[in-house]
């Protein structure tokens, strides 16, 4: 009869809310190679929200599972099989790259997960693609590089080279400038593993254009900055680029040679808000030997928005954890947000200039707004 009565205690004791199990969150992105750091933002501005609650979102006990995809899609995609059907897990986040969300993504929702991106957010899946299991938090790959061809408009250009790697997110960089910027555009392709960009600067040179559009994401990135100024053409060709291509790593690494850029952005360390200037300070508290990128504050507002969803729904209940996320009840670091009808920020661009900051290095210095509440184009494709 003892023993009886303490296996009925137990049982009782662990079907108590102190009790349940946490709740399972598996992170695929990239921790490895040239973009190496940017999954580490990702992961580690996600755990800066989980730290808010002591390890918890929502008031639940979460256990976060990272995994490096490599850049590797069939990675990507091995991961996710092992995270959905090994291990049951119902909530799936983290991926950098395009080519491996697109890769993930679909067999992700078609499972009855949910994937909600911190970064990637390709065109397919934004229209027809689209998916009620689906959602983004940082934007859609147009929208962001959109941006930057109206601020490169507003400052009078009308000529452009525009430069991005082969691949999804890389063709929506530059569908998004010239959409906007409206001018005359010289398109140029480069690969994503690239590291030595010599005829393209030829290239450059000869077109001779008004002004250079170009995304290249992580080391790439600061490849093609360092070696755009050794061409000469850093002080003679201006440059007006979206977010990827000066996030703080970027910059640290290019030093003196990035001051005076104008890019654009949807947030920045500078924003007056208590949600950012809260995020800014755990970062420094935590992290303050390394740059802060939008990376990590895309991902931390990821870890707000499931925090706000668990609050209200669990997340085995997809209905109701669906409707908990579409309303996006939290404070967002970059101020107004919502979710359109296909899932994706409706928000704020502004336009920044790289300028030297107290310590001497280069940061970005927010500046006028110049796209308000804007979603994407391919939102009317949506049917959900």
């Amino acid at each position: 009869m003892k023993k009886l009565l303490s296996a009925a205690s137990l049982l009782a004791l662990t079907a108590m809310p102190g009790w349940a199990d946490p709740v399972k969150i598996g992170m695929i992105t990239t921790l490895s190679g040239p973009a190496g750091y940017i999954g580490e933002q990702i992961r580690d501005g996600f755990q800066l929200a989980m730290d808010r609650e002591g390890g918890k979102l929502g008031g639940k006990e979460v256990e976060l599972i990272v995994e490096d995809d490599a850049l590797n899609p069939g990675n990507g995609r091995q991961i996710a099989e092992k995270f959905v059907n090994d291990m049951d897990i119902k909530l799936l986040t983290g991926i950098v790259f395009s080519n491996v969300a697109g890769a993930v993504v679909p067999d992700v929702v078609d499972n009855g997960a949910f994937y909600l991106s911190p970064n990637a957010a390709p065109s397919g899946l934004a229209g027809k693609g689209c998916n009620e299991n689906y959602f983004t938090i940082a934007w859609q790959n147009d929208s962001l590089h959109e941006a930057t061809g109206a601020a490169a408009k507003a400052l009078g250009y009308k000529k452009a080279v525009a430069l991005a790697p082969n691949y999804q997110a890389g063709k929506d960089a530059i569908a998004g400038f010239k959409r906007m910027f409206g001018g005359e555009v010289e398109e140029i392709f480069t690969q994503l593993d690239q590291t030595d960009f010599a005829s393209e600067m030829a290239r450059i040179r000869a077109a001779n254009p008004e002004v250079v559009f170009q995304f290249h994401p992580g080391g790439i990135g600061i490849a093609f900055l360092k070696q755009y100024q050794q061409a000469g053409l850093l002080g003679a060709i201006p440059m007006v680029l979206s977010e990827p291509s000066i996030d703080g790593v970027i910059l640290n690494a290019v030093g003196d040679a990035a001051i005076g850029l104008t890019g654009t952005s949807h947030w920045g360390a500078d924003f007056d808000n208590e949600a950012s200037k809260e995020f800014v300070a755990a970062w420094t508290g935590k992290f303050g030997d390394r740059p802060l990128t939008y990376y990590a504050q895309q991902s931390y507002d990821t870890g707000l928005l499931i925090a706000s969803a668990l609050a209200k729904a669990d997340v085995e209940d997809a209905d109701a954890f669906r409707e908990a996320l579409r309303a996006a009840d939290f404070a967002s670091t970059r101020g107004n947000f919502a979710f359109g009808p296909n899932q994706h920020p409706v928000q704020d661009w502004y336009m920044v200039e790289v300028t030297a900051g107290p310590d001497g290095k280069p940061v970005t210095v927010t500046k006028d707004k110049i796209i308000e509440s804007y979603g994407d184009i391919y939102a009317a494709e949506c049917k959900m």
